[in-house]
């Protein structure tokens, strides 16, 4: 059974940098794309940042273009979220994901890590 581990999430002032890691296990993870997802008090999830299985595409939501990055390394099965120029909307838990699916059935194999919390204050 596939499991994820976050770590790097704390409290920062508005304009500072965090660096957010999930550390994953149990299952092949250079096959699957990789994603950070966020859901602040009060919302629903959303998709933050993701990145192919071979690490060479990424996407960002429009919100954190430009200040966030995603990486991953495959031999260390890890994937990492710089966030930098933080904002106080940027409060929210963060989540880990990773996903595959198989073509040949159509079925998903996806995987969350427990959460991380990031509170940027003012």
């Amino acid at each position: 059974q596939g499991q994820l581990v976050e770590s790097g999430g704390g409290l920062v002032q508005s304009g500072g940098s965090l660096r957010l890691s999930c550390a994953a296990s149990g299952f092949t993870f250079s096959t699957y794309i990789m994603s950070w997802y966020r859901q602040a008090p009060g919302k629903e999830r959303e998709l933050v940042a993701g990145i192919s299985a071979d690490g060479d595409t990424t996407s960002y939501d429009d919100s954190v273009k430009g200040r966030f990055a995603i990486s991953r390394d495959n031999a260390k099965n890890t994937v990492t979220l710089q966030m930098n120029s933080l904002k106080p909307e940027a409060t929210a838990v963060y989540f880990c994901n990773a996903l595959r699916v198989v073509i040949g059935t159509l079925s998903r194999v996806e995987y969350w890590g427990q959460g991380t919390q990031v509170t940027v204050s003012a």
